[in-house]
């Protein structure tokens, strides 16, 4: 058998009920406003994406000094790899 009271009960739980209006301070009432909060990391961050976005994408500088040292022909210079190899070695014999 089934309680009613208990269904009655629940059933009063989820009832609409009625909204009370909001209390009035001095015939005003009351205004909230919305506030943003960036924190410092953020604001580094932003500054950040600032700078990378507005500097250039060819570092005019860096290509004149390597047109300077290697010419306009549009080659690219000639390596000896036994050169290259021995000095790789001279660096990192005291590594191994």
């Amino acid at each position: 058998m089934m309680r009613i009271d208990a269904y009655n009960q629940v059933l009063a739980t989820y009832k609409p009920q009625s909204v009370k209006p909001k209390a009035r301070v001095n015939n005003q009432s009351t205004i909230v406003q919305d506030r943003l909060q960036i924190s410092s990391f953020g604001q580094d961050l932003a500054i950040a994406k600032n700078a990378v976005k507005n500097a250039p994408d060819i570092r005019e500088d860096k290509v004149s000094e390597m047109t300077d040292k290697y010419g306009t022909d549009g080659q690219t210079p000639s390596i000896d790899m036994d050169d290259f190899a021995s000095v790789l070695l001279a660096k990192y014999q005291g590594a191994f």
